[in-house]
């Protein structure tokens, strides 16, 4: 029974790493509290690297024990004095600085009840999403948009297709959509044929219009950005389809309508936070795969 709590956090950290290893389509990719970081995130496929005998390596080691295949995005001072904050496939982990306790969760303040792990979620996302270029992003943007969100999509997922539905009062309200794709079935699935014959359409701006709409691209292959930013999806902490994040970072929710998206990305643009659950009102849609 005593061992019952680590089988679980093992589990937690290896469901990523697993689903890579299934998938032969995805590339195999107690000291003093520091007072500067000692690391950077890593960019689209590198790992970042740590110097020996550092808090940030014992995290490393420790974590590579526990799960050896996961990819580990950043590791940093933690907000609380004697442990590391590091970002594995998508969820925060916090390791003590000589390597033998790890928690995993959401770290609050309780008097500001503000998420502290959310300046560096934000700032990886920012990181992961400068990697991939517009020209590998399908995009629909009014003639001078007042904002750019980057929303993670899937050609099957209902409220990814209620929210297509609207792109253009998305538009009139002054935001850009860039999508990225997200096929939720998994990679080598019917959904992400269908999404790599709509990033391989001539047309693609048609052809994700039209497969939204029940109406499947012609069957195309070509050198597309499919798989990678399916994992980057994954490196940012999608939960679910769709998964819309600000031009800082901030996930802004799943399905969001037109116009508290636009009050969203007014607050934040304002200098105000904009917390995952609570910048606005967007519980649609932010489930495991939608709906």
């Amino acid at each position: 029974m005593k061992r019952f709590p680590l089988a679980l956090f093992c589990v937690a950290l290896s469901l990523a790493a697993c689903a890579q290893d299934a998938n032969p389509s995805v590339a195999a990719k107690p000291g003093a509290q520091s007072k500067k970081p000692v690391v950077a995130a890593a960019g689209a496929g590198t790992e970042p690297t740590f110097a020996a005998g550092t808090p940030e390596a014992r995290a490393r080691d420790t974590i590579r024990k526990l799960a050896p295949n996961v990819r580990i995005d950043q590791i940093d001072a933690a907000p609380v004095k004697g442990f590391r904050e590091a970002i594995v496939d998508g969820q925060v982990f916090y390791v003590s600085d000589d390597g033998k306790y790890v928690m995993q969760g959401t770290l609050y303040d309780a008097a500001t009840r503000e998420n502290l792990a959310k300046d560096s979620m934000n700032k990886l996302r920012r990181k992961l999403l400068a990697t991939i270029p517009v020209s590998d992003r399908i995009v629909f943007a009014p003639k001078n948009p007042e904002y750019t969100v980057s929303v993670f999509t899937d050609v099957e997922c209902g409220y990814c297709r209620k929210f297509h539905a609207q792109i253009e009062e998305y538009n009139k309200k002054g935001i850009a959509v860039q999508y990225l794709a997200f096929p939720r079935m998994g990679l080598g699935s019917a959904d992400y044929k269908k999404m790599v014959s709509v990033w391989c359409a001539t047309d693609r701006r048609k052809a994700l219009t039209e497969a939204k709409n029940d109406r499947p691209p012609q069957a195309k292959d070509c050198k597309n950005p499919v798989t990678m930013e399916y994992d980057i999806g994954r490196r940012v902490g999608l939960q679910g389809t769709p998964m819309i994040l600000g031009p800082d970072g901030s996930e802004l929710g799943g399905y969001v309508e037109p116009a508290r998206l636009r009050a969203a990305l007014d607050r934040i643009a304002a200098g105000k936070t904009a917390e995952k659950s609570g910048a606005v009102d967007a519980a649609a849609g932010t489930g495991a795969g939608g709906k």
